[in-house]
């Protein structure tokens, strides 16, 4: 495993670790925005196993997606509404728990 990758899997890991305390924690604006950076460092991840390099901005991300991993792109596209409005709005636990299982579905790609 070369060092990239380490510190993707690393980065899933601890953004999926510290949403799932904040959503226990009822902290569910930082727990979106968690588990989003979560699904962002899964695709990443999955695009460097699959591609061999790792997208430079969120425009690049979505697509490669779009291009070649539509199922993938679905999850992106639905989710990246929900980041976006952890900013300027209150989110609430159907929102994390949407976020969570999107990240935990990422996860699985990339085991």
């Amino acid at each position: 495993m070369d060092e990239k990758e380490q510190i993707l899997r690393e980065n899933l890991e601890e953004y999926f670790d510290l949403a799932d305390s904040s959503q226990k924690d009822k902290k569910y604006n930082a727990a979106a925005t968690l588990f989003f950076k979560a699904i962002c460092a899964g695709v990443d991840l999955f695009l460097l196993l699959k591609e061999g390099s790792v997208p430079s901005s969120h425009t690049n991300r979505f697509r490669i997606v779009q291009e070649k991993y539509p199922v993938i792109y679905e999850i992106l596209d639905k989710d990246f509404s929900f980041y976006q409005d952890s900013y300027t709005k209150k989110m609430n636990l159907e929102i994390v728990e949407v976020l969570k299982e999107d990240a935990q579905r990422i996860k699985e790609m990339v085991k």
